[in-house]
């Protein structure tokens, strides 16, 4: 009898307003068969959430139209414990990366980043370093 988890893709949620962060991010996670998922707010994240998907990952901005994403981790959190979240942010600040180490991101990169810094970001999130 074959498992389909074997063949089952990994799924990720953006939550980003920029449409080009947002291709570019779903191009690097396609190289690793990951299928990638766009929120361009956090209304448009809480109907996707809505639904009984379950990601395995979520990325997410900090400053969004309709709010902060650094207050939003927790919820996500709450509600998905396992899936390992990576906030994404041009506004880096030791105080940002706390906050969101505080209200439970798995790791966090600052923009613009590289195709090597989101691998390495994945690679840190997956085995909780």
């Amino acid at each position: 009898m074959y498992s389909t988890n074997l063949t089952r893709r990994k799924k990720a949620l953006i939550i980003d307003d920029e449409s080009d962060i947002c291709y570019l991010l779903s191009n690097i996670l396609k190289q690793k068969n990951i299928q990638a998922v766009f929120a361009g707010s956090l209304g448009e994240t809480d109907l996707i959430l809505q639904s009984a998907e379950n990601f395995g990952y979520i990325f997410i901005d900090n400053y969004l139209p309709d709010g902060l994403g650094i207050t939003y981790i927790e919820r996500i959190r709450h509600r998905f414990p396992e899936t390992k979240l990576i906030m994404i942010t041009a506004h880096d600040t030791s105080g940002e990366r706390q906050q969101a180490e505080k209200n439970g991101a798995d790791d966090f990169i600052s923009k613009p980043f590289s195709k090597e810094m989101i691998l390495q970001s994945l690679e840190r999130a997956s085995s909780g370093t």
